[in-house]
């Protein structure tokens, strides 16, 4: 015969869902129940003394049943039973709900003791219902303990209203998705992290590059995008709409239908529907993407363990060319595998353990280990996937984890934050207390490293010549910038405050020292970058030599015909360019140049000038050494009649006069129109010019009389030609 059944109900707090224990007894026994410990009237304990007399079954908690001193039992009669079935079981419900309990079976009948405060339940009966948090608790008709609550990624809306709940870590080069499942990015390009069919016009996306080596990327920077707009977050707390930076604080500020925020944990980006809440997290080195919705709601990109590939997932728009190319460099031998493997196991001890049956650790610790067992643990990363798993556990499973910062040594804080980098830097550890500082990216880098240079080649201008030193490899060699000068201590570095480039220079205003020295053919133009001068030192002295020089090809011969007012030659010798003009007047002051209506007779007087365009004055002088006059455009043919020889005017010649002859990039020199006894009726005019620097003394020595003396022709090297004719 069936009787009533009764239910003893209390909770308790377990971590796993398993049976702990299930035996068949047939004579009375003594059950150990300290794996479920019940508290009955307000009396803790861990046996419990089953009587079979008679047929008839009793449960007590204090010693086996007797009629004359009673005791804390359960008492059922005349049920004819012969054995009994006990077992217990164990049982966690997410958002923080764990039970357990034990049942006596005899016959048709059962004791089910759930662990509780000691109150006795009929079958139906609801023990325990929270409209909050979605949770109810029956005693059932069939004698078994029913709960009622939110699937695993789900979440208590209030009112007994489950939504869909789903999580999306990551960290370092790792995206755990919202089932759990692990992705590793392997090169540095722009990956689809999140997108839902609700949101056509919203992704998440994330930015992946290298730190200290090339061969392991990390998340680097998240963008979103929203109605054809792109909010960048990055590094250092910096947020971008688009091109344009945004200040944030802790008061949501809504740009484009997004909330943003920012406190001393990273930033939060919060989208808000009718049925829908997506929330987006970034700390400068960990995502975590929330979202909430109705039940079933689904999640596209790396975050919903899309079948698609990486390759489909991958965002040619948002990533460089070279993204894919993959790098491989030599284990790092300091690091202690063992050691790391321990430290990501902190993950399954207390407090986190609290949080383990909610969000599982296995991911995050497989994440940690695969990163640290190949990548030092610097730059905050010995914390970086606990407190991931720490934040998961608060979004997804209100787990506060108290202690876990003191347990670990970590922060809850951003690390780096408000520092920001450039493009071609990290920030990272400067040193163990704590400092940082922004370092060069690996692949950047070992393009300098692989020549041992701290910076560019140097850039030689028309009048100008630069240096650019990178600021991070500096940084590497201990070398502060604002210490260096050129030869003169009053040129300085300039440094960029966006890309943290130091640049060194001079030009044609403030040559800064610049020593120009001659080479054959080659006026060489020099200057070195070097530590200030002082008593002592502490670091290492630094002089960095940089130069542009200047060479002089021979010219083609460009023909002057009447026609024509002047010859222009551009001239390029090495880094450095010029042009040099010869042109025609017919006056001393030299404004009424021939133009080709102009008739020229003979022995009418010429003012031929020879002008530069792009020498810089205050370090070089342009020097006519010879001009001279064939019938023929040839410079080399005869007959040849020479109009200045040496720099100076043929003595022969008393019609010619030569001016400002090396004193600065232009001079100039008269001459009586003639033509050649019977030639062609051409006269075409060559002249060969020298470049000097200016500190030499470059002015030709030239006699009073027809007596004339060579000057030293060391003075100058490099030569040009320029050429002109007259026609009948």
């Amino acid at each position: 015969m069936l009787r009533p059944l009764l239910c003893l109900c209390a909770l308790i707090a377990l971590t796993s869902a398993q049976w702990s224990y299930q035996q068949t007894f047939t004579e009375s026994s003594v059950l150990d129940i300290s794996s479920c410990p019940i508290t009955y009237y307000g009396q803790q304990y861990e046996q419990l003394y089953v009587n079979i007399t008679s047929g008839n079954v009793t449960a007590c908690f204090n010693g086996f049943f007797s009629p004359e001193t009673g005791g804390d039992c359960v008492v059922e009669r005349s049920l004819g039973a012969e054995s009994f079935y006990f077992a217990i079981y164990s049982y966690h419900y997410y958002y923080g709900y764990d039970y357990c309990y034990f049942y006596i079976r005899f016959n048709n009948v059962m004791f089910e003791f759930l662990q509780s405060s000691g109150q006795m339940y009929r079958p139906g009966t609801v023990i325990s219902s929270d409209p909050e948090t979605c949770f109810s608790l029956t005693c059932h008709e069939t004698a078994f303990l029913n709960i009622s609550s939110c699937g695993p990624l789900e979440r208590c809306q209030g009112n007994n209203i489950c939504v869909s709940a789903s999580t999306c870590t990551v960290t370092g080069p790792t995206v755990i998705d919202v089932h759990s499942q692990i992705n590793s990015i392997q090169d540095r390009c722009a990956y689809s992290l999140f997108s839902t069919p609700s949101l056509p016009d919203f992704l998440v996306l994330g930015n992946f590059r290298d730190r200290r080596r090339k061969d392991v990327s990390f998340l680097d920077s998240v963008t979103l995008r929203v109605d054809g707009h792109d909010i960048h977050l990055e590094q250092g707390g910096r947020v971008q709409l688009d091109d344009s930076t945004l200040t944030l604080s802790s008061s949501p500020q809504l740009v484009h239908g997004v909330q943003l925020s920012q406190d001393q944990t990273g930033v939060t980006a919060k989208l808000s529907l009718s049925n829908l809440k997506i929330s987006v997290f970034f700390d400068g080195y960990t995502a975590q993407i929330l979202l909430e919705g109705p039940a079933g709601s689904s999640v596209e990109g790396l975050c919903g363990n899309s079948s698609r590939s990486l390759s489909d997932l991958r965002l040619s728009e948002y990533s460089s060319t070279s993204c894919e190319m993959q790098y491989s460099e030599t284990a790092d031998s300091t690091i202690n595998c063992t050691s790391v493997t321990e430290r990501c196991n902190l993950l399954k001890e207390a407090p986190f353990s609290s949080c383990n049956t909610d969000i599982d650790p296995e991911p995050y610790i497989t994440a940690c280990t695969d990163t640290l067992c190949k990548y030092p643990a610097v730059d905050g990363l010995n914390c970086q996937f606990l407190k991931a798993y720490a934040r998961a556990c608060r979004l997804q499973g209100n787990h506060t984890l108290d202690g876990w910062t003191s347990k670990t040594g970590c922060s809850s804080e951003a690390f780096c934050q408000d520092r920001t980098c450039s493009d071609h830097e990290f920030c990272g550890e400067k040193t163990v207390s704590g400092d940082t500082r922004c370092f060069c990216r690996a692949i950047f880098s070992s393009k300098y490293q692989e020549i041992n240079s701290l910076g560019d080649p140097t850039v030689c201008m028309q009048d100008s010549a630069s240096v650019t030193l990178v600021g991070c490899l500096l940084e590497d060699k201990h070398i502060n910038y604002s210490a260096l000068q050129l030869n003169y201590p009053t040129c300085r570095g300039q440094v960029d405050e966006l890309t943290h480039m130091v640049t060194f220079g001079f030009n044609s205003s403030n040559s800064c020292g610049t020593v120009v020295t001659t080479n054959n053919s080659q006026v060489i133009y020099k200057n070195t970058i070097m530590t200030q001068n002082s008593m002592i030192t502490r670091h290492n002295q630094v002089y960095i030599d940089f130069s542009c020089v200047q060479t002089q090809p021979d010219i083609k011969t460009a023909t002057f015909r009447i026609r024509d007012s002047s010859v222009i030659q551009h001239i390029t010798s090495g880094v450095w360019d010029y042009t040099l003009t010869m042109k025609a007047f017919t006056d001393a002051g030299r404004t009424q140049a021939v133009e080709s209506s102009t008739e020229v007779q003979l022995n009418q007087k010429i003012w031929v000038e020879l002008k530069s365009d792009g020498l810089d004055g205050d370090l070089v002088v342009m020097v006519t050494d010879s001009c001279w006059a064939t019938d023929q455009p040839s410079p080399d043919s005869t007959p040849r009649y020479d109009l200045i020889i040496n720099g100076c005017a043929n003595p022969a010649d008393q019609t010619v006069q030569v001016k400002e002859n090396g004193l600065g990039t232009s001079n100039y020199f008269s001459f009586n129109m003639f033509e050649f006894t019977g030639g062609s009726g051409e006269v075409f005019l060559h002249c060969k010019l020298h470049l000097c620097p200016k500190q030499n003394n470059c002015v030709p020595t030239c006699p009073a009389g027809a007596r004339r003396r060579r000057y030293a022709r060391s003075k100058y090297e490099g030569e040009a030609f320029i050429s002109m004719a007259w026609t009948h």
